[in-house]
């Protein structure tokens, strides 16, 4: 069966088309627009789940001159993704009337939560590198506006911006990893493979082979992993996702639970086979497990119900990121059970934690307990998925966190790791002890006694509205753990097969037979449950380490580098932007000569050995000591009219050179403009003061400047015209060949006229600006001179 190019698309463009109409839709609904936005949800889901089974890609030429194609993959993997942000999108856009009832900017509310939907769907889908980046960066654009959705609120638009500044940041990390690949693709496979992914997948061998043999195998896997690590929060960069849970709880739901923060691991199985290899297990492991317990520590140390849920949650993608890491197909099964697994449960213990905070009126963790009396329901609800992302049998966290384990265990089998062969494991049951401890800590509000601040406060059952939605993904939570192998024929088998490197078939359920796997799961789960009577002690200690140190301290590395950017820009734009025409040409004219002599370096367009020598006739040769002799007589003229009359000789000399090149016509211009400028330099000479005593540092500055502006000029000239007669021949026949069709003209001699003598006349008022200027300047310095 193959994917339906319509149905693939309407799945992807119908959250977009009914975010523009949003404000329609509201005016006409007004609150009730969730329920319409659950309805586009519902229909994408539909459309997606019509595609079960199917498996290929679909494309529709988009840029065909850049041989960029909107091409869209459909496999188990794309499939498991976009039905989650739908499905969770149906569950949200459900809960959020009652939720944001009352709530000011719904129209922009709803028109971002539909978008970022689509963007998500997309990039689930998207099988072109361009069309992945779009994707991407759409995703982080609706976050910014929904984290900033409280616009009057400092802490809402600090998390906003710090979103942005992090995801946006890694994203242009990943563009540039996704040029390298692109390169490499047109080079290996073909230029109509260059953004195709899905032929790069098709052919990964010779792909890592050929970025192996290009050198770029370990810059695009970290520029990858850098992408990848800030859209999923992992550290350092994680500080990120505990501020966004300023934003509504229906949003921290969606975003930062289900969809937003997976998408940097999704790709990441997505790129899987094309990369996977020691330096893949080393890389993504580590990052994984680094943020899988470092996130859980800083849980434990939480004091807000939200703030317990975002570290929470970056430390289950931590786990995805290390499960994905390992390069056996455990290590694909272990991510897409847990992120199907831990997008059921986390998104519906955040909606849990609205529905505390809106029915008790706080989410201090201090202040809650004992609600079990007050919502039955909800803490039934909150037994399933609280257990399960503790990863206790028979729950369906326990499913994948086994897997994890058998993975960390085996990868000291495949790759030779040294002392790692025996640290992953340690370090996956360390952090998986705190996720013990976290999860009985959330259960905890429901149970035992009620904390004094609740006092007599009346807490209601809360609407159906804001209780179905986290119901429904807890019963199929509870599903998934009666019968796991039902999750798995469903969609994770299909999910492994496209993500691991040799798929087989996969099993799982609890285990009937000791193994170190299951030995870790017992010291996890036994240690958790001794451990979790001290947890106010743990909890404090955690709370008193240094809070200053940059993995701990969550804001740290953010404000550092903003401040150290803000006072950075405010120091340059002070040396650039003082008011100084001699400064700014400086600036200038410094940046264009290091451009132009890196870009020739960098393409070695020219080398030394190229400029060596000198192959003139005499009276060549006699023309440019002429021009050499008058170059230093203007230097070190004593009066300006000295000056003027010796930098004339320069144009002169390059007149005669132009005779002698048999330019009759250019020569004559020269002289006219020459001429046209000395007269023009004569009539302001008198308003121009005479030579100031000049302070050696400006000296040096503008010597050096001026010898770089000419050996740019020099070298410029020098590639400019170093043709080569069998070059030019076959560059003259490519274009009066290609001159009518390609450049839209009549005949082969107007597209010349527009081709080139467009540019000569650009190059001619380029010369007038710059003699405007150079004049202008000389009568403003009347007055004293620039001592700058």
């Amino acid at each position: 069966m193959s994917p339906e190019l319509t149905v693939v698309l309407a799945a992807v463009a119908l959250p977009f088309a009914a975010a523009a109409v949003t404000p329609l839709l509201f005016h006409v609904l007004g609150e009730r627009t969730g329920y319409a936005g659950g309805a586009v949800a519902a229909c994408c889901f539909g459309l997606l789940a019509s595609q079960y089974g199917a498996a290929g890609t679909v494309e529709l030429a988009w840029i065909p001159s850049l041989e960029v194609t909107l091409r869209f993959t459909v496999d188990g993997w794309a499939l498991l993704f976009a039905l989650l942000a739908s499905g969770i999108g149906v569950c949200v856009f459900l809960y959020s009337p009652a939720y944001m009832h009352g709530e000011p900017g719904l129209v922009r509310y709803y028109a971002a939560l539909l978008a970022f939907m689509g963007s998500v769907i997309g990039v689930a889908l998207a099988a072109d590198l361009v069309a992945i980046f779009l994707f991407w960066e759409l995703t982080s654009l609706c976050s910014f506006v929904l984290i900033g959705y409280h616009t009057d609120d400092d802490a809402s638009l600090y998390a906003a911006r710090m979103a942005m500044f992090v995801t946006v940041g890694g994203g242009l990390f990943l563009l540039v990893g996704f040029l390298l690949l692109s390169i490499v693709a047109g080079d290996a496979l073909g230029p109509a493979a260059a953004f195709d992914l899905a032929a790069m997948l098709e052919s990964s061998d010779e792909m890592q082979r050929a970025l192996r043999e290009a050198g770029l195998f370990v810059p695009v896997l970290g520029l990858v992993a850098i992408g990848a690590a800030t859209k999923s929060a992992q550290v350092p960069v994680h500080f990120w996702l505990p501020n966004a849970m300023a934003a509504p709880t229906p949003v921290s739901a969606f975003l930062h639970s289900a969809t937003m923060v997976k998408v940097g691991v999704y790709f990441v199985g997505r790129v899987r086979p094309l990369l996977a290899g020691l330096e893949w297990l080393l890389l993504f492991a580590t990052l994984g497990l680094a943020t899988m317990t470092i996130c859980a520590v800083l849980a434990v140390a939480s004091t807000d119900i939200k703030e317990l849920l975002a570290y929470s949650t970056a430390s289950h993608l931590g786990l995805i990121t290390a499960g994905f890491g390992f390069t056996s197909v455990l290590g694909a099964e272990t991510g897409v059970f847990h992120l199907l697994n831990h997008a059921l449960f986390k998104a519906a213990l955040f909606l849990i934690a609205g529905i505390v905070a809106h029915e008790a009126g706080t989410r201090r963790l201090g202040d809650l307990g004992g609600l079990r009396h007050d919502l039955p329901i909800t803490t039934l609800v909150t037994v399933v998925v609280a257990l399960s992302m503790a990863g206790l049998p028979p729950f369906s966290g326990f499913y994948s966190k086994e897997l994890l384990f058998e993975a960390a265990v085996e990868a000291g089998h495949v790759h030779d790791i040294g002392p790692l062969e025996w640290l992953y494991p340690a370090v996956a049951v360390f952090g998986s002890i705190f996720t013990v401890l976290y999860s009985l800590r959330f259960l905890s509000l429901f149970f035992g006694s009620r904390p004094a601040p609740l006092g007599e406060v009346s807490i209601h059952r809360p609407p159906v509205t804001l209780l179905a939605p986290p119901a429904l993904l807890a019963a199929l939570t509870a599903v998934f753990s009666v019968d796991p192998e039902l999750a798995v024929r469903a969609i994770v088998q299909s999910g492994v097969d496209a993500t691991a490197v040799s798929p087989h078939e996969m099993h799982v359920g609890l285990p009937t037979a000791y193994s170190p796997a299951v030995g870790m799961s017992a010291v996890t789960i036994g240690v958790g449950f001794l451990a979790y009577p001290f947890y106010g002690w743990i909890h404090e200690r955690i709370r008193a380490f240094p809070r200053t140190l940059p993995p701990v301290s969550s804001n740290w590395w953010y404000d550092a580098v903003v401040d150290g950017l803000t006072d950075g820009g405010a120091w340059l734009a002070s040396r650039v932007h003082n008011g100084l025409l001699r400064t700014y040409a400086t600036w200038t004219l410094a940046t264009t000569c290091a451009l132009a002599l890196l870009g020739f370096a960098a393409t070695a367009t020219i080398v030394p050995a190229d400029v060596v020598g000198l192959d003139a006739p005499p009276e060549a040769a006699l023309v440019l000591l002429v021009a050499v002799a008058a170059g230093i007589a203007v230097v070190r003229s004593e009066s300006h009219v000295a000056g003027i009359l010796t930098l004339s000789i320069l144009g002169f000399m390059i007149a005669i050179f132009y005779i002698l090149a048999s330019a009759p016509d250019l020569a004559l211009t020269q002289l006219v403009v020459e001429t046209l400028l000395l007269v023009l330099f004569l009539l302001v000479i008198e308003e121009i003061p005479e030579y100031d005593e000049v302070e050696l540092g400006n000296v040096v500055r503008d010597s050096v400047l001026s010898i770089a502006v000419g050996a740019t000029a020099f070298v410029t000239v020098l590639v400019t015209t170093d043709a080569r007669p069998a070059e030019t021949t076959a560059l003259a026949r490519y274009y009066a060949e290609q001159a009518v069709p390609k450049g839209g003209g009549t005949n082969i001699v107007n597209v010349i006229l527009v081709d080139f003598r467009g540019f000569d006349t650009l190059g001619e008022l380029v010369v007038v600006a710059l003699a405007a200027i150079s004049i202008l300047t000389l009568i403003i310095m009347r007055t004293g001179g620039d001592s700058e």
